[in-house]
């Protein structure tokens, strides 16, 4: 029973195989490594004998169809998207590219095998909320803001459609925002701890409060193995941690961690808070109701976003020759460090 695993050299999909390899599955990992991609994530498991990595493209159907015919997977996780916002709205046609017609691929090749299929998405579909708004439950009504998000959705409605039209065993989990060990540093809290660190300024847009809710990597992960095991095909899933903060709240958390547990010789981390131009079309709010996993499948995040935060803070601290070389090769970073 082969478990078929897209984006496994991300900071979720590497995860997810982590975890899985750990319990025994025989795991195959599709990657094209991009600027977000990191082999080194895998360097814990990448010996064993139940771990296999392909170097392919979701959008190139061929290798895919190979990789497939080859393994024969039962299951398919598909964690693999471009996912920053950022880059969502300078580079549109990219998240096109690999969310909507990558995913098509996908679908049209586990068809043919009949692969059970967990699509990884995220709460951005449902749009935003005001301040004293419910949390997005699955019903609530797809309303995406950025290109990003609008191509998540519209890869999440490829994958019901497939369902019902070709009656393909899927399920959806929409997440709320990751944090961990191995995020890729242009995300908010890698961002922030970076900044401590190197000491230079922390930026924040707007006026740093836009709200949301934070769930630690490896709690997310084992979600989505027990949505897999357990989850009712055709069903959706909403996974998120409880953890509601604006994002200044976040910032001042994490520096006041860094205060505790590596202090400045001059001042505080949060003198170094400097705020900037808002994101164009920046949703306000993002809250996610996780009742329906809670209570169908007995699954609660184990971790508190403090505790993730120390775990967190103290990883990017002890583990710079993984970071280092990322910000060494990347122009956005050499910008920023500058």
């Amino acid at each position: 029973m082969t478990l078929l695993v897209t984006g496994g050299c991300g900071f979720i999909g590497s995860e997810v195989i982590r975890q899985a390899v750990n319990q025994g599955r025989s795991v195959v990992n599709i990657d094209s490594l991009t600027y977000a991609s990191n082999q080194n994530n895998l360097n814990s498991i990448n010996h064993l004998d139940n771990y296999e990595f392909k170097h392919i493209d979701i959008c190139d159907r061929l290798s895919l169809g190979k990789v497939f015919s080859q393994h024969q997977p039962s299951s398919v996780i598909h964690c693999a998207a471009e996912s920053h916002v950022d880059r969502s709205i300078s580079d549109p046609g990219k998240f096109i590219n690999t969310n909507v017609i990558g995913t098509f691929n996908l679908l049209e090749i586990a068809k043919k095998y009949e692969c059970k299929f967990l699509h990884i998405s995220t709460d951005e579909v449902y749009g935003d909320l005001q301040e004293k708004d419910p949390a997005f439950t699955e019903e609530s009504l797809i309303a995406p803001s950025s290109p990003y998000s609008a191509s998540k959705a519209a890869s999440d409605h490829l994958v019901r459609a497939w369902g019902k039209t070709y009656n393909l065993p899927f399920l959806i989990t929409n997440c709320s925002n990751n944090y961990g060990p191995y995020q890729f540093p242009e995300k908010l809290i890698p961002v922030v701890i970076l900044a401590c660190m190197q000491e230079r300024k922390i930026p924040i847009y707007g006026k740093g409060d836009n709200i949301r809710d934070w769930l630690f990597v490896s709690d997310h992960v084992k979600a989505i193995l027990k949505v897999l095991d357990k989850g009712v095909v055709g069903e959706t899933y909403n996974i998120g941690g409880g953890n509601e903060l604006k994002n200044i709240e976040i910032v001042k958390m994490i520096c006041e961690i860094m205060d505790e547990k590596y202090p400045r010789s001059n001042g505080n981390y949060s003198d170094l808070i400097s705020f900037v131009a808002d994101r164009k079309g920046h949703d306000r709010r993002y809250a996610v109701n996780a009742s329906k996993i809670r209570n169908k499948l007995g699954w609660k995040p184990t971790v508190s976003i403090k505790q993730g935060i120390k775990i967190t803070v103290d990883w990017y601290v002890n583990n710079k020759e993984w970071w280092v070389p990322i910000q060494i090769g990347n122009d956005s970073f050499k910008k920023k460090i500058n």
